[in-house]
């Protein structure tokens, strides 16, 4: 049996490392040795601070989570490594995998999605961030020439407004409470604004930034009959929100969209894995190296995880090094 050391969140607000046995590599299998995984700070935080409510604890299982929610639990989902044991197509290919903050694991090889070239391993990791915004796009369905706005330029809301700037003729901007987050627009290549400069009349408005504020903005911001997509994920915490206004007599509609299952539009002709490999494919841009905002060895990993959840720093994602982990 070979040993991994993993990132477990032993009770809430409470991270720990873990020595892991891992199982033999069976045939169809590989083992992946990481090089590389990234913290998902709005959903990773949540379950990190125990606010998985117990009717998602099932809907919120990552795929390779060990334990159940609120803790012990090892969970994660933006992990790059190499494979040192398995087919030979995949024997020493750098690849992508839905697998939580561990030095090795085995997995099938069905599981394991390699890297294209030109996608440079730290970068890969925001994979999972870029299939989120493939999804709400295709949710979204933004047509030539509008007039779109993206609320909230955290990790997800950077990565929706970069891949709308590639539409033609939409004007993308990009809306958030931290001025600093103006130059992360500017290396996207579209506008910004803070909450009291956001343009209105907008032809789709995405919500990204977890605050009933940032909802609220949206249906400020968006057009007359039209339509919020809300792409946060609250955990247990309520929202409320005004809708006593023009919210009726504008007929504004509030639609949401998560990564959980393929986009409607495109749910009979994608899979999830065609969505990944897609999501990949795009991270060769090498503007998606702005929402690349920190990096720390695999022992920092407690501290970091519990920094993040307390609000410390503006972090987009924050990747974790695990190349010298026995």
């Amino acid at each position: 049996m070979l040993e991994a050391v993993a990132f477990w969140i032993d009770r809430p607000g409470v991270g720990v490392m873990r020595r892991a046995s891992i199982g033999p590599v069976g045939e169809g299998d590989v083992l992946v040795r990481t090089s590389r995984t990234g913290i998902s700070r709005g959903t990773e935080t949540s379950v990190f601070l125990g606010r998985v409510p117990p009717s998602e604890h099932e809907r919120m299982r990552a795929p390779f989570q060990e334990g159940d929610f609120p803790g012990p639990v090892k969970y994660g989902y933006l992990n790059v490594g190499v494979v040192e044991q398995g087919p030979d197509e995949l024997r020493g290919r750098t690849v992508f995998t839905l697998f939580p903050h561990q030095s090795a694991f085995v997995v099938p090889a069905e599981a394991v999605v390699p890297l294209p070239h030109g996608v440079p391993t730290r970068r890969a990791v925001l994979a999972g961030a870029v299939e989120t915004a493939v999804n709400v796009l295709w949710d979204a369905a933004p047509l030539i020439g509008d007039r779109v706005t993206i609320v909230g330029a955290g990790m997800i809301g950077c990565s929706i407004a970069r891949l709308a700037r590639g539409i033609p003729g939409l004007d993308v901007v990009l809306v958030d409470v931290d001025p600093s987050r103006r130059t992360v627009a500017d290396r996207l290549g579209v506008r910004f604004a803070e909450p009291g400069d956001a343009p209105g009349d907008r032809d789709l408005v995405v919500n990204t930034s977890g605050s009933e504020a940032g909802l609220q903005l949206a249906l400020a911001s968006v057009v007359t009959d039209g339509e919020v997509i809300e792409a946060s994920w609250y955990g247990d915490r309520p929202v409320t929100l005004a809708l006593g206004a023009d919210f009726h007599s504008r007929r504004l509609s509030i639609r949401s969209s998560q990564v959980g299952a393929v986009a409607r539009p495109r749910r009979g002709t994608r899979t999830t894995r065609d969505r990944l490999t897609l999501a990949l494919d795009l991270l060769r841009d090498p503007a998606f190296d702005a929402l690349l905002t920190g990096d720390s060895p695999w022992t920092d990993l407690p501290a970091v995880m519990e920094g993040l959840a307390t609000g410390q720093g503006a972090e987009l994602c924050h990747t974790i090094d695990w190349t010298d982990a026995e």
